[in-house]
Order: structure tokens, then sequence, then C-alpha cells
């Protein structure tokens, strides 16, 4: 599904955003990136979504090199890659399902499909009931639950989560992990970046822990020690 051959990533002769790592993700896998800060996490997944393209080595996404991605397939990429970030960027005065709706809508989706799609995303993250709050109405962990709703629309085959618990409570950070499960048991790849160590130890799930850029440890089923 994933695979990394080689991958680096330099940003100037003293700044290195990845270094010569190389990895593979299966389909339907749940991997746990993790790393403290300037680690890597981030330029990995600037990577993964063709926000930035590596210095060298090969990045494949289901047999497509997208390391050398055309600046016209990149859209096309990204409705395959749904992605979270730990600050939602909701649009602040569009309702829970306009939200949700304008990723579609983007992309010249039908009408009718739009209608048909948007409900069912919101009844797996549990928002149906506030289908037509706005965000100021709601709580971080309701947000994010939109975030994840709004990535699904395209039925991705890979959902990267950024820091997706970074702004949450406790409570909220498990309700968001338990529907990332979920969705992990529909078959869609899940790649969680994160440096919430108890969170990735209640997972039990691949541990691939990052250091100067490098991997240091890929454990299948791995807890993470800081």
């Amino acid at each position: 599904m994933i695979t990394l051959s080689q991958i680096s990533k330099q940003y100037t002769k003293k700044s290195v955003g990845l270094d010569n790592i190389s990895l593979h993700v299966d389909s339907g896998e749940f991997v746990c990136i993790v790393g403290q800060s300037g680690t890597g996490k981030t330029t990995l997944v600037k990577l993964l979504i063709a926000e930035e393209r590596p210095t060298k080595g090969k990045l494949e996404i289901g047999g497509w090199d997208i390391s050398r991605i055309s600046y016209r397939d990149v859209p096309l990429l990204r409705r395959q890659i749904g992605v979270i970030f730990q600050d939602y960027k909701l649009l602040e005065k569009k309702t829970v399902t306009e939200n949700v709706s304008f990723a579609l809508q983007v992309a010249g989706t039908p009408h009718k499909r739009i209608k048909n799609v948007v409900p069912r995303v919101l009844d797996i993250v549990g928002l149906s009931d506030k289908k037509y709050a706005y965000p100021y109405q709601l709580s971080g962990g309701q947000k994010q639950r939109v975030a994840i709703a709004r990535s699904l629309v395209h039925r991705p085959k890979i959902l990267v989560a950024d820091e997706p618990t970074g702004n949450l409570d406790a409570i909220n950070a498990h309700e968001i992990i338990e529907i990332l499960k979920k969705i992990n048991d529909f078959g869609t790849t899940i790649l969680l970046v994160t440096h919430d160590k108890d969170i990735v130890n209640r997972l039990r799930k691949r541990v691939i822990t990052l250091h100067n850029g490098q991997i240091v440890v890929d454990k299948k089923q791995g807890t993470y020690q800081l």
C-alpha cells in the first residue's frame, strides 16, 4: 500500500527532515508514527500528501510513484488519502453538514450523491444530531469528529491523522481514537502521527519511532518509550 525506499528530505545543509528512511505499510494496517518534536513526523506527512517532494528516494502509494507526481494529479491523490489535523481547519460560517459537504462540492460531486454520503459519514462519527450546528457551538472533540467526517467523504484508502488529539482532553482523545479504530475496522489504512505515548501504548498497534529524521524503532505491536 505505502512504500518508502531510501527517502530523504533535506531543507538546508544543516536541516534534514528525513534521512534515508525505508518502510512498508500494508493495506488495512494501523500504524503509529511517533517521536519528539523535530524528528521528522511532520515532514513525513507532507511527503505523503505531496505537499512537499523528497530530495531523493522513491515514495509509492498503491503502486503509484508520488515522489514525482505532477501538480495536476495532486488533487486526485488527496481524494485517496484523507488527512486530519490537530487544528480541525473547519469553515466557521458553515454548519457541520456544510463543512462536510464542501469537500465533495469542490470536487464537483453531484448534489444527489452529496445528500447520500454526508449523513452516512456523520453517523459514523456520531454527529447526526449536530448536523445543523456551527463550529462555535461544538466542543473540541466534536470539531475533530467533523474533520474526520470530512476526510471520509471520498472513501479514502488511507487516513493520515496528524496529532488529532493534541488539543483534546483525555476523554475526547479516547473517543477520537475509538473512531479511528472503527474506521480501520472498515479496511482503511490508518497512520496516526502522535507524541502521546499513553494513546500509543493503549492501542498496541505497530509503532514506528523517528529520531533525527531516521527510523530507530519499528515494532509490529509495540509501545512508545520517551
